[in-house]
């Protein structure tokens, strides 16, 4: 076991001896200072691989030292001990730049979990040479090389992020490249459509259920924030909870510990918080559909998502990662563009994002027998939303007539149950689409692109 080097800033002695001694017990050396002064000439003599503070010191406050560390080294993991309560301070401090909190009294359990995180963390920071290899965000755009380097920054800490975008943007592949670069990477990956959850559900889903605490709870259920324990749920569509869900969610945001329905004590979960949503969130909040105390908490660091009219360079590269995606998921030959088609996507706005190209190429090389694709044969829409060429044929006789309300009738029930499989599927297994997908052995593309097919959102 590698033996890591702490520094701990307390000015009180029984704080002082317990991280000590908690730090001892892992396998770790530590250092300890009373005020800033002394943290501060700490800091420029030696070297750490994690930091501890108070945020309250004798000659100065904690937050003052994670802006000096953010300003001087910014690669070292710090993290501030709050009093009972002082959950401003604590958001403040994440805003700056710590990698996460403890508050006062300290849990032994919750003190470990953070310095094991914070640990692996200074042991795996990527170069920035590794980190376009081992991301799944295509596009050498300026914005996406940004983008890539913000989720590197925003992976090292255990802030709340608010993700917002447009529909179709990528929210949710964001999350996931968060969550998979950081410290809880081997851990759950959790991903809930808020927007789908019944009301009446939400309560059970969220935090789980004990047998018999009302009728059809016919046994125990573990709820999304027990499944993320240790990893990190993300909240798509968070824009769309209830007003009473809200208030139970930021509860169990601030106290770090869930209440399942008829159980009589509240259970501690360590889970990292991802939201997102395409709706405008403070706009929601002062139109007093969501509350503005969540939203304060969602939304420590704010991460945007651009459209992809913002980064048409890097159109060339997705239409080459989906063409060959569906050739292997349909095991059929790679399509390729023709020059117009390509010059028609360059000039098309694409209001549904990444997923509207995605959905186009499936569709087009479904109904394109040519293992070529022209630019009559993307149907793009024009500006009025309606679509400028179809490859599929129109009924033209007195029989095609007859036969389509039979036909309309038989495709309306295999819709139907489509639906409810899927659906199905996704109550089963907590609406992750991840694991609903491979229960019905479908790629997790080929369930988004069902999920939108059939109005399951």
């Amino acid at each position: 076991m590698t033996m890591h080097k702490v520094l701990i800033i307390d000015d009180e002695p029984d704080i002082r001896e317990l991280l000590e001694l908690t730090l001892s017990r892992m396998g770790n050396a530590s250092t300890s200072c009373e005020t800033k002064a002394e943290a501060l000439a700490a800091l420029e003599n030696d070297s750490f691989e994690l930091c501890l503070t108070d945020m309250n010191l004798p000659d100065g406050t904690g937050l003052e030292i994670v802006k000096h560390v953010q300003e001087t080294q910014p690669e070292l993991p710090i993290a501030v001990i709050t009093a009972y309560g002082s959950m401003e301070l604590a958001i403040e401090s994440l805003k700056a730049g710590a990698f996460d909190f403890v508050s006062k009294p300290v849990e032994l359990d919750r003190l470990r979990s953070l310095i094991q995180s914070a640990l692996k963390v200074q042991e795996d920071i990527p170069s920035q040479s590794q980190i376009q290899p081992h991301s799944r965000l295509t596009g050498s755009s300026e914005k996406m090389t940004d983008l890539r380097n913000t989720i590197i920054k925003l992976a090292r800490s255990q802030a709340p992020v608010y993700i917002h975008g447009e529909s179709g943007s990528g929210k949710e592949l964001v999350a996931n490249e968060i969550h998979a670069h950081g410290p809880r990477a081997e851990e759950p990956f959790i991903a809930v459509n808020c927007g789908a959850i019944p009301s009446e559900l939400m309560e059970s889903e969220f935090f789980g259920h004990k047998k018999g605490s009302f009728t059809g709870a016919t046994a125990d259920k573990e709820g999304l924030f027990m499944a993320a324990n240790k990893g990190t749920l993300f909240l798509d569509e968070v824009a769309d909870l209830p007003q009473s869900m809200q208030v139970k969610l930021l509860r169990a945001i601030q106290e770090r510990a869930i209440k399942p329905i008829g159980e009589h004590s509240e259970i501690s979960i360590d889970v990292r918080i991802l939201s997102a949503t395409h709706k405008n969130l403070a706009y929601e909040v002062e139109a007093g559909r969501f509350r503005q105390d969540l939203f304060y908490r969602l939304s420590v660091i704010p991460l945007s998502v651009p459209p992809l009219r913002e980064r048409k360079s890097d159109i060339p590269e997705l239409v080459d990662l989906f063409l060959d995606r569906i050739a292997q998921n349909w095991n059929t030959e790679v399509k390729a563009l023709t020059e117009p088609a390509k010059a028609a996507l360059g000039e098309y706005s694409f209001p549904g994002n990444v997923r509207e190209l995605e959905n186009i190429l499936e569709r087009t090389v479904t109904l394109t027998d040519s293992n070529t694709i022209d630019a009559n044969e993307l149907a793009l829409p024009d500006t009025q939303g309606t679509i400028q060429s179809t490859s599929i044929p129109e009924a033209s006789s007195t029989q095609d007539q007859q036969d389509k309300p039979a036909n309309t009738g038989l495709l309306d029930n295999l819709a139907d149950n489509e639906r409810n499989a899927i659906v199905a599927a996704l109550e089963e297994n907590r609406w992750n689409r991840t694991a609903a997908a491979k229960q019905l052995g479908l790629t997790l593309r080929q369930l988004r692109y069902r999920l939108e097919k059939l109005d399951i959102m």
